[in-house]
């Protein structure tokens, strides 16, 4: 898995996409950064280039031959939490919020500016330094709730639960601060790393999937709606 980046080596990103003019275009601006890159045209060759190279950010197109962005993203979540962002066309909705929902950290529309790519690759960057160097806790633990940080894991009465990465991170901000009222537009920025403007549906979805794995009606802690606010975590009176 990806940690903090070293500053003496240049990030490597893989760019999957089955356009060659996203490749060159892309390929220019990294170069004036001193990003290193490596190119996937499928999501099959995306798949290979991931395992062999381990770079340490994905720019990844959803429509790909083979493999479409969407099924790439599943595969990669299931061993790794290197920053994924995700190019969809304009109106790709449904596909976009499937995307966040699955752990990928930004999206962006096609047409793009590679400027707008660059400021979202170092903003996602800055946000895997930033939180590599906080120094809260990284295990919470509550009654019969455990959440790692670490190694993204979460427990329920000591049994290993299924987490998107995104629900741990979710999951650990608002748990970090029991009591504090987070709005949606708040939990977006603060996991997915940069403002967001738009649909805040993906925050209630995950909300909902957090809710029914931590299993909160046999035990003291809650995960609470604040109506018209956002959400909250009470840790209750066994913690």
């Amino acid at each position: 898995m990806k940690g903090k980046l070293s500053m003496s080596t240049n990030p490597l990103i893989l760019i999957v996409d089955d356009e060659k003019v996203v490749h060159e275009s892309l390929g220019l601006y990294f170069r004036e950064e001193h990003y290193d890159y490596i190119s996937a045209y499928d999501g099959e060759e995306a798949l290979k280039l991931f395992q062999e190279k381990q770079p340490d950010l994905i720019i990844l197109d959803i429509m790909m031959p083979r493999k479409t962005g969407i099924d790439v993203c599943k595969e990669i979540r299931r061993h790794s939490r290197v920053p994924i962002i995700m190019l969809t066309a304009k109106g790709e909705e449904i596909d976009r919020i499937l995307g966040l929902e699955l752990g990928a950290d930004d999206y962006i529309v096609k047409p793009f500016s590679p400027r707008e790519v660059i400021a979202r690759i170092k903003a996602v960057l800055r946000r895997i330094n930033d939180s590599t160097s906080e120094s809260e806790s990284t295990v919470l633990r509550f009654d019969g709730l455990e959440v790692n940080l670490e190694n993204y894991q979460v427990k329920v009465d000591d049994e290993v639960v299924a987490f998107t990465p995104k629900e741990v991170e979710i999951l650990h901000l608002l748990a970090s601060n029991p009591g504090q009222v987070f709005d949606r537009e708040t939990i977006l920025s603060k996991i997915w790393g940069y403002d967001y403007f738009g649909d805040t549906r993906t925050v209630d979805t995950h909300i909902k999937r957090i809710r029914q794995k931590i299993n909160c009606e046999d035990h003291s802690y809650s995960l609470l709606t604040v109506y018209g606010v956002g959400y909250k975590f009470d840790p209750g009176i066994n913690s």
